[in-house]
């Protein structure tokens, strides 16, 4: 029996409180009876009676009931009641359990008086697909004593409230849609019954689903927004009247069923005698069985069509207003806060009662003095318990209306059904198993008085179970599910329930009931249940920990010898070899006792696959041991002046020595990693169990399941001999005669040695020279090498450790098996070529430049990988070092190298006027210098190791342009570091073949930018009004932020000029010849960046001009915060022209601009106040001329327009210097007399510093200038304060450009006098 706590708190409603002990259950000793033989029954021959002086514990005095997914329990006292429901918790050990804990608690009658009667707890299935048999939500439907049948949610929320029949409610009972297990039974229809003193209510549980549905969706809605209710469909039910019986206290309504065709014809020759007619069709009836007295048991028959069922009116609980509702919701019910006089008048006004329809009983089992007490249906709906006051059970057959078995001794008894499917494993070694599933029925029995919990197979079956367990506990017997499935939604559904639990109230604990399905096949001395308990007994022993292996080696022998069938055996034997606290001496013991036992019996009776599994596993139990024991001995093979001579291999150690010291040094920093993962562990042999098995030849095969597993069986067989500390030939000699190919063991071999990088590195020579042994002794092992293979071909075996090389991201390992295999193959060749004739050359010297090719591209992998390792200096971008192969490298295509470089740049962080003047020194053979102030030392070596070895995969070129696509994708997966997108024009800028620089800019110009520069152009358009809104929208239209999109801008300008210069220059120079590597000519992956490069089309020249236009006029407006819509700026043509594919050549603006677009360009207003100096005190003129050109605006009123603003900021010099290249000199003399209007003015009238002198100055001044003065603002200055002699010049300068016969002439004297009076008085 399973159990599950429910911890409750003390509540008021109960008069004890509930406590949190642990409910200790005795073991039964029904399971010793297989040894002894003898069936104990406990508590069969005495019982105790309890005195009547005794006080009965609270829960007997409670209605209580759960639901059947076992997440709800009511337990009600009178007016009151406690919901709980199913939550996880952790105890003090750490291990989860479920717990029952209070969820609602207050009152539930309504009417002054009445109390709970009876309740019930129906899931209802969820509607939803993805639904798989859990519920939606739990109704809890509640009987009054004043008749009245409510219906709440787990919150305590009321929906129905039902008044069918005034009279107390005595028992409800609810039945849910079974998947009928044959194909004639006939399909039963949902409903809730509910039972009253002398009638019976039956509602249809399709219209009680929907309504409970619809109450529950509309209360939701009337909490959430106030909406009116509506009202949902009326409940379908029937209403009997049972007569005929003096009183009724049980009932279950066993549903619809019709009588086969001779029961018809029976009934009706006794009714009408010989001559009666039988009708064709018998009729289909509901039968109901009632229990209580006068008869004892009663059988009801209710034709189906006889009555036509009743239309309740729903009294809804949800109100219809607002206020209602809320007020409902918050107090955890609806109906606590109205009027009183709502209530007195909500109780007056009781809905109408219809009358039953009269039904008499067929036939009943009379007895005089008996009376029932409950009934309890069976699962099948053919058998159903009965108790009565005589402390009897009785099981009756409802078809027959018999009773067929009784017990007597259970006085008080509480009764429940339990139906077991046939497992699995029963199924298999089942005689019927091409027949439907199999169920096994159980009746379990709790007797209070004798505190036991029996369990009874039916229907003659012997007790199969019987618990000791408290005298108060309540057995909680549902035996309906869900509600609202039907065939259709049940397809695929596995329903959570639980069918038999019993609830402690001493120590809150709530257990399950489960039996196994065997115990109904026969009694308790059947072979095959006492193997399956003993199995079940073995596999509790073997899950015990702490047990000494001298007690577990012998328990376990005896239960597995004791097993008679051959199945359930193998299983034993499998459970014991796959556990992990048996040692291996013991797996041993056992399997050798159990493979001498079948040897002894005869051969016929042996189960043959036992046998073979006997034998395999015991074989395989003897190679672990041998194994363990080679490697645990001191005895080493000593090795000869001649043995595994390694000449040729040491000067290939000290040609890359530095590099291996380097790279050890790289990859031997320290990280973190699981103890269980280290390859020290030793190898359980479980574990090595089950990664071997024996062939039909008798054979072993290594089975690979996860790559950490395979590391770990090759490092149990071949790291010791690889440290040298086991014998290697002892070692694979004993492989060899386990019956393990020579493929396998050469595949563990190389996966243990490259994974064991780190070790190998640290005693390369004496591992090598471990190495060369190991593979010479495989290779001589019969099925290595063949005898004769095609001369034209390639050895299978060679290849064999070629391809793991290849593929090994180890490169330092995977360059020294290459040096070890290499020799080997050589060795071996040669030694075959010498007995051979010499035409056979040509195989040879195929299959060595083979090896030659590897390791030269195995020279190059490690010093690749060493320059990724070094780790990036600090604030570098960082990340984890890419790690290469052979077959990455290839797979990558001819661009791959480059690639890896690239990142590995972008890691470093490395500048790219850096990394020019690195490859401008390797081509200078100066590349002593090229990365000492980069890395320090790190990277110096490897760097210029690189370059030397991939002359072309590492051309200026190729590397520039895959640094620039690296740092403009980055660029796109983080847009706010604007430096990345920058360092990719920087990049591109360095590229010297203009070919491939104008096929990366129009690639990145259309994978990366046009989108973002698009965006920001509308984005400007709309918002350019508003700066705050502008730098709001920026994030969500372009993605990046307002100093992210400046930038952003400048690098689109600085690609499009790129962009423009490359394609001016592509015809002058020839496109570039790509080239490979000669050993790396077999890359077979995607075209490289630089032949994408020079396959993209020549782009428009004018249409990226006109793109470049747009870009600056963007980059300007956010420099400088002007107010300006650069698209405003172009006719309907330049806005159709723009962000169109850049080599499609579009319908530009042509020459004559309209003059209404060319007056808005010249309205463009110029930056903030420009500083005197600085890169942007030239920038902006130079760019505002430059743009004005392209825009078809008059260079000369940009420079007239410059002057005045140089000027009014103060900077008189440089705008002279500007006057001078100005061509409209009245115009701009115009302009600057009322600049200096503007600059008197303040000097006289509105400086806080006004002296005596130039106060009568102004009195002096003639009245004509006075008023032109007065009418001037200085406001509109910038720079206000210039000194005089300033404003002297500029006169002077006014009165040189002006013609005499300007209208202005005189003006500009007057003011020239003015100036030199207030000069001469400073």
């Amino acid at each position: 029996m399973s159990q599950m706590n429910t911890h409750c708190p003390q509540i008021s409603l109960f008069p004890f409180p509930l406590t949190e002990n642990e409910l200790s259950w005795e073991a039964s000793d029904w399971e010793s009876a297989w040894d002894s033989g003898e069936n104990k029954e406990e508590g069969a021959t005495s019982v105790e009676e309890e005195t009547t002086g005794q006080k009965e514990p609270w829960l007997q005095d409670c209605v209580v009931s759960l639901s059947p997914c076992s997440d709800l329990l009511v337990v009600a006292r009178q007016q009151k009641a406690v919901f709980l429901s199913a939550k996880w918790r952790t105890d003090d050990s750490g291990r989860e359990e479920m717990t029952l804990a209070v969820s609602w608690t207050g009152t539930l009658s309504t009417d002054e008086g009445e109390c709970v009667s009876s309740s019930i707890c129906i899931p209802l299935a969820s509607q939803k697909r993805s639904s798989t048999g859990r519920p939606d939500w739990t109704c809890v439907v509640v009987g009054f004593t004043s008749g009245y049948v409510r219906f709440y949610t787990e919150n305590g929320v009321l929906l129905l409230a039902q008044l069918l029949h005034e009279d107390p409610v005595l028992r409800l009972k609810c039945r849910t849609y079974e998947i009928p297990r044959h194909p004639g039974v006939t399909e039963q229809h949902e409903e809730l019954s509910i039972l009253y003193p002398a009638a019976l209510v039956t509602i249809d549980g399709f219209s009680l689903f929907q309504s409970l549905r619809a109450c529950r969706n509309q209360v939701a809605r009337a909490a959430a927004a106030g909406s009116d209710v509506i009202q949902p469909p009326p409940l379908a039910y029937k209403k009997w009247g049972l007569h005929d019986m003096d009183t009724i206290v049980d009932h279950c309504s066993v549903g619809i069923m019709t009588l086969c065709v001779f029961d018809q014809m029976k009934n009706a020759s006794i009714l009408g005698g010989f001559n009666a007619s039988v009708k064709g069709n018998p009729p289909a009836m509901s039968q109901y069985v009632t229990v209580g007295g006068g008869p004892y048991t009663g059988f009801y028959y209710a034709v189906e069509g006889s009555t036509q069922p009743l239309l309740s009116h729903v009294a809804m609980a949800v109100a219809s207003k607002l206020t209602s509702a809320l007020f409902s919701a918050a107090s955890g019910w609806l109906g606590w806060n109205k009027h009183k006089n709502e209530e007195e008048a909500v109780q007056k006004q009781k809905p109408k009662v219809e009358p039953a329809t009269p039904l008499t009983i067929r036939y009943g089992l009379p007895d005089s003095r008996r009376h029932g007490e409950s009934i309890c249906l069976s699962p099948c709906n053919t058998l159903a318990g009965v108790t009565d006051d005589f402390g009897r059970v009785t099981l009756l057959d409802l078809a027959r209306g018999i009773a067929i078995r009784m017990w007597k001794g259970y006085r008080d008894a509480q009764l429940g059904w339990l139906q077991v499917p046939e497992e699995r494993v029963d199924r298999e070694f089942s005689p019927s198993a091409s027949l439907p599933r199999r169920h096994a029925l159980f009746l379990v029995i709790y007797a209070p008085r004798r505190g036991i919990l029996e369990v009874w197979g039916m229907q003659h079956g012997p007790r199969v179970g019987a618990f000791t367990v408290g005298k108060h506990c309540r057995l909680l017997y549902a035996g309906y599910r869900l509600m609202g499935v039907n065939s259709v939604t049940s397809k695929g559904w596995q329903l959570h329930t639980q069918q038999v639990c019993l609830l402690d109230p001493i120590t809150g604990a709530l257990r399950t009931v489960n039996i196994p399905f065997h115990l109904a096949l026969s009694d308790k001395k059947s072979e095959r249940a006492k193997d399956l308990h003993l199995l079940k007994r073995l596999t509790t022993l073997l899950r015990s920990r702490g047990v000494e292996p001298d007690i577990l080696e012998s328990e376990a022998k005896s239960a597995l010898l004791d097993i008679k069938h051959p199945a359930i055996k193998k299983q034993a034997l499998e459970s014991l070899l796959s556990n992990k606290n048996a040692p291996v001496s013991c797996l041993t013991n056992i399997t050798c006792a159990l493979h001498d036992t079948l040897k002894q019996q005869d051969p016929e009776a042996v189960d043959i696959e036992l046998l073979q599994l006997c034998s395999s596993q015991l074989k395989l139990l003897q190679l672990y041991t041998d194994i363990q024991q080679l490697h645990s001995t001191a005895d080493i093979e000593p090795t000869g002046p001649g043995q595994d001579s390694l000449e040729g291999i040491e000067d290939e150690l000290s040609r890359v020595g530095p590099t291996l010291q380097r790279y050890a040094q790289l990859t031997s920093r320290p990280s973190v990693s699981f103890a269980q993962d280290s390859p020290d562990s030793p190898l359980p042999v479980q574990a090595f169990l089950s990664q071997m098995e024996c062939t039909e030849d008798g054979e072993l095969r290594v089975i690979r399941a996860s790559e950490t597993e395979w590391n770990q069986l090759g490092n149990f067989m071949f790291w010791g001999c690889l440290c040298g500390k086991s014998p290697l030939h002892k070692v694979c000699d004993t492989l060899q005669q386990a019956g393990i190919s020579p493929q396998q063991l050469l595949s563990l071999l190389l996966s243990v040695w490259m994974q064991r990088e780190k070790e190998v590195l640290q005693k390369p020579e004496e591992t090598v020279r471990n190495l060369h042994t190991l593979l010479i002794a495989l290779s001589n092992m019969p099925g290595a090498v063949e005898e004769s293979w095609d001369s034209q071909s390639i050895s299978p075996w060679w290849q064999q450790v070629r391809c793991t090389c290849i593929q090994s991201h180890n490169a330092a390992a995977a360059l020294l098996a290459a040096f070890v295999a290499h020799r080997a193959a050589k060795a071996s060749i040669t030694s075959r070529a010498d007995s051979k004739l010499q035409s056979e050359w040509e195989a040879v010297s195929l299959d060595l430049e083979q090896w030659s090719v590897c390791v030269r591209q195995l020279e190059d992998v490690l010093v690749l990988q060493t320059l990724l390792l070094v780790p990036p200096p600090q604030g570098a971008a960082g990340g984890a070092a890419a790690q290469c192969s052979i077959k990455t490298l290839l797979e990558g295509g001819t661009g791959g190298i480059a690639d890896s470089v690239s990142k590995w740049v972008f890691r470093h962080n490395l500048a790219p006027e850096r990394l020019k003047e690195i490859l401008q020194k390797i081509e200078n053979k100066e590349a002593d210098e090229k990365l000492e102030q980069k890395a320090g030392e790190e990277g110096k070596e490897q760097d210029e190791k690189m370059c030397q070895r991939f002359p072309h995969s590492l051309s200026p070129d190729l590397l520039f342009a895959h640094c620039c696509w690296e740092y403009v994708v980055q660029w796109n997966k983080d847009s706010e570091e604007g430096r990345y997108l920058w360092c990719a024009v920087e990049h591109l800028k360095l590229v010297s073949s203009p070919h491939i620089q104008l096929g990366i800019s129009a690639m990145m110009w259309s994978t990366f930018i046009v989108k973002r520069l698009s965006a920001a152009a509308y984005l400007m358009e709309k918002a350019s009004h508003l700066h705050i809104l502008r730098v709001c929208l920026c994030w969500q239209d372009i993605g990046m932020g307002d100093k992210a999109v400046t930038s952003f801008l400048g690098c689109c300008v600085r690609l499009l000029q790129i962009l423009m210069e490359a394609d001016s220059a592509v015809e002058e120079v020839s496109a570039p010849e790509l080239s490979v590597e000669e050993v790396w000519c077999g890359a077979e992956g995607p075209a490289s960046l630089a032949e994408l490069a020079l396959e993209q089309k020549g782009v428009h020249y004018p249409l990226v001009q006109h793109h470049c236009l747009l870009a600056s006029l963007q980059h300007a407006a956010m420099t400088f915060s002007l107010k300006l819509k650069p698209l405003s700026l172009f006719d309907s043509k330049g806005k159709n022209a723009f962000f169109r594919d850049l080599t499609t050549i579009q319908l530009m603006p042509s020459g004559d601009m309209d003059p209404g677009l060319v007056s808005i360009r010249q309205e463009v207003r110029g930056p903030p106040p420009l500083p005197s100096s600085g890169p942007k005190a030239d920038w902006w003129p130079s760019l505002c001329l430059e743009l004005g050109s392209l825009l078809q605006v008059n260079p000369d009123i940009l420079r007239r327009h410059l002057v005045c603003e140089l000027y009014n900021q103060g900077l008189d010099l440089r705008a002279e210097e500007v006057m001078l290249e100005v061509e409209d000199k009245d115009v701009l003399g115009s302009q600057l007399l009322v600049l200096t209007g503007q600059r008197l003015s303040y000097s006289l009238l509105h400086s806080q510093s006004q002296t005596q002198g130039a106060m009568e100055l102004l009195a002096r001044l003639p009245p004509t200038l006075c008023t032109w003065l007065k009418a001037m603002d200085p406001s509109e200055l910038r720079c206000p304060l210039v000194p005089l002699p300033q404003t002297s010049r500029l006169v002077g300068r006014l009165i040189e450009i002006l013609p005499e016969n300007h209208a202005q002439y005189s003006l500009g004297l007057h003011l020239l006098e003015a100036v030199e009076a207030l000069t001469t008085e400073d």
